[in-house]
């Protein structure tokens, strides 16, 4: 269920006898159009139902067909362990993918032999509820790279709704205190425009030193305890009302 909460009011200005702007409309205001005009932010919030998750790995290698035969293993054993879970393949997109040579500023691997390096991407977007248990999977599987969720609302729009509804009604509210100071009545909204810049939530990622011991070491380990990040939208609403 979807929250709503109050959060304060912005700038409030006036017009009874000048004329009033909202970015590239004019507001006209003369005798016959008084108006007030209101400015207020409120949020609404609520807990993400969606999840996308970034998996992948990277791996490194003495000679370039090596690594790339490794590099296949691990990814189509992690595009398995995905099917096995019930993930459909639509859920999956691949982001990156990349073998080269390595530089010689890796001393500590160059001092090795280790020539190259290769690694692969995907998001896989799942129920929020799934996220920790997909992410295990992958990392199980080999996704050494791997934890980014980006957590979001399968509809966002409604929420976005619920911030300018609420920050409209306030602005009202605050309309018609201001009138009775005025000794006149409020009159219908005239104007309104709002904002809702939109926020991400990121899960950092985890990092280890190979796809192979990342899959023996995680084969006795539970999913890591992950919760759905609330998602905050904001509403920033000019309101016009006539004035009668």
């Amino acid at each position: 269920m979807i929250g709503v909460r109050w959060v304060g009011v912005g700038l409030v200005a006036m017009t009874l006898a000048a004329g009033g702007r909202a970015g590239a409309q004019t507001i006209q205001v003369n005798k016959d159009n008084r108006t007030i005009a209101i400015t207020t932010t409120d949020e609404a919030e609520a807990v993400a139902d969606r999840a996308v998750v970034s998996i992948g790995f990277t791996i490194y290698g003495t000679d370039q067909d090596g690594t790339y035969a490794d590099a296949s293993k691990t990814s189509n054993a992690i595009m398995q362990a995905l099917k096995d879970a019930g993930i459909k393949p639509e859920a999956i997109e691949s982001t990156e993918q990349n073998l080269s040579a390595l530089e010689d500023s890796d001393k500590p691997r160059y001092s090795k032999g280790i020539r190259f390096v290769a690694s692969q991407g995907w998001t896989v977007t799942v129920p929020a509820g799934a996220a920790a248990d997909t992410l295990h999977t992958a990392v199980l599987a080999g996704a050494n790279n791997s934890g980014n969720i980006n957590w979001q609302l399968a509809d966002g729009s409604r929420l976005e709704g619920e911030a300018a509804e609420r920050a409209l009604a306030h602005a009202r509210e605050i309309a018609e205190r201001m009138t009775k100071g005025l000794g006149v009545r409020l009159g219908p909204l005239v104007y309104a425009s709002n904002q809702t810049p939109p926020r991400d939530g990121i899960f950092g990622l985890m990092q280890t030193e190979s796809a192979m011991s990342s899959r023996v070491l995680s084969k006795n380990l539970k999913p890591l305890a992950i919760r759905p990040e609330k998602i905050t939208k904001s509403a920033t609403v000019y309101a016009v009302f006539a004035l009668e």
